[in-house]
């Protein structure tokens, strides 16, 4: 059962004393090195009061917004990913008896209860892709279990979008629906409070709200539809994984030697992205070592490495390899596109890449050369030009 309350502006601060008080470690939105990330929140002070965003392919700047709200801005580099499949986490270690013998101890998930304020749409569709795979499949990874149940989630409703976001485009915001205990939507006297988990609930019947006002739930629904309006990237119609399958060896891909750098900034950002690789550390004496487990990229040369090989050698296939899986063999995976349509792989991009684009030009059949009939893609068995099997997956895919 949905609740709704209205918590004044004057009385916010008390939503972060309450969830200090259940015990939370509370993280929220802040400005650091000129953009907004997630970080330990000391007071409402340090939220980005008075602050929105500019984006565009390869900008991201912050601007003063004259609203003197705490979310007029649409996102910065970071999701929730890193609070729940963190950059690099020692997975178990070992140590070497005097008489020789190894002694190997399993490292032990570190998870705090956290309650995390500021948390969008986009993000919580890509939580929902991350806890299909890490806790839903025959083995729950279970590092990632012990931080996501020890979550506590307070979202937003998106009352602006950046010009990269196209959330609309995927189905998954501005509104936030599902995945979160408390919902705000922010107007200039105070916020509506939904209330959609017994946590939720119990939390905010703590605060001293206000009943909701017709004229508040009004207001807030026109902010949404002005925030879906602000979008204008699309992606193109029809079914990506088919379009993607026939455009295997598509000449656009070629075209994007020219500028794709294989930096892994967009895989970086990526709230959905999860591929990973295994390093092993060794101390001095030889006498102990860990195994640690930390982000991948695909378009790193090494992440298609097998048996003395590098499958996806030139950039073009690395590319390749992550949109059409993005897009299309995602869906044969988890029944839905990996993307959540935030726009972070654009804004992030050093050359402004801008995937809507790349998959408008990939779902257009190539122009013929004057005397030449149009190619025809290869079967879904393999791309006999490059070697590289379309939608293949290797351990640690994302």
């Amino acid at each position: 059962m949905k609740v709704q309350r209205f918590l004044a502006r004057d009385r916010f601060p008390s939503l972060l004393e309450r969830l200090e008080e259940a015990g939370y470690d509370v993280i929220g939105p802040q400005v650091r090195d000129h953009a907004i990330v997630f970080d330990t929140l000391p007071s409402v002070e340090a939220l980005p009061r008075g602050v929105t965003d500019e984006q565009g392919p390869g900008h991201y700047r912050l601007a003063a917004s004259h609203s003197g709200r705490y979310f007029d801005w649409a996102n910065g580099p970071q999701a929730l990913k890193p609070l729940t499949f963190v950059p690099r986490e020692t997975l178990w270690t070992s140590k070497t008896r005097d008489d020789g013998t190894l002694v190997f101890r399993e490292q032990p998930p570190e998870a705090r209860p956290t309650a995390v304020i500021g948390v969008r749409a986009c993000d919580l569709a890509a939580l929902a892709i991350h806890d299909r795979h890490f806790l839903h499949g025959a083995e729950p990874d279970p590092h990632y279990r012990a931080r996501r149940e020890n979550l506590f989630l307070v979202a937003v409703n998106c009352s602006r979008s950046a010009a990269t976001c196209f959330c609309t485009a995927t189905g998954d915001g501005p509104r936030v629906r599902h995945g979160h205990d408390l919902a705000l939507g922010e107007l200039d006297d105070g916020f509506v409070v939904e209330a959609h988990t017994d946590r939720g609930r119990e939390l905010l019947a703590t605060l001293d709200t206000t009943e909701v006002t017709a004229e508040a739930l009004d207001e807030v629904e026109a902010a949404l539809e002005r925030a879906a309006g602000q979008q204008h990237r699309r992606l193109p119609a029809g079914s990506l994984p088919d379009q993607l399958q026939a455009a295997v060896v598509h000449p656009h891909w070629q075209n994007l030697n020219d500028r794709c750098l294989t930096c892994g900034n967009c895989t970086a950002v990526c709230p959905t992205c999860f591929c990973q690789t295994h390093v092993d550390t060794l101390s001095l004496d030889g006498r102990e070592a860990g195994h640690a487990r930390q982000w991948e990229t695909c378009f790193s040369p090494d992440h298609s490495y097998i048996h003395g090989t590098i499958i996806r050698a030139e950039r073009p296939q690395r590319y390749r390899q992550w949109l059409t899986h993005k897009f299309g063999t995602w869906v044969e995976q988890f029944g839905r596109s990996g993307c959540v349509g935030c726009g972070r792989c654009i804004a992030w991009c050093p050359v402004g890449i801008d995937v809507t684009e790349e998959l408008a030009a990939l779902c257009q059949a190539p122009a013929p050369a004057p005397g030449q009939t149009p190619e025809r893609a290869p079967s879904r068995a393999g791309d006999s030009a490059t070697g590289d099997i379309p939608g293949r997956q290797e351990a640690g895919d994302d």
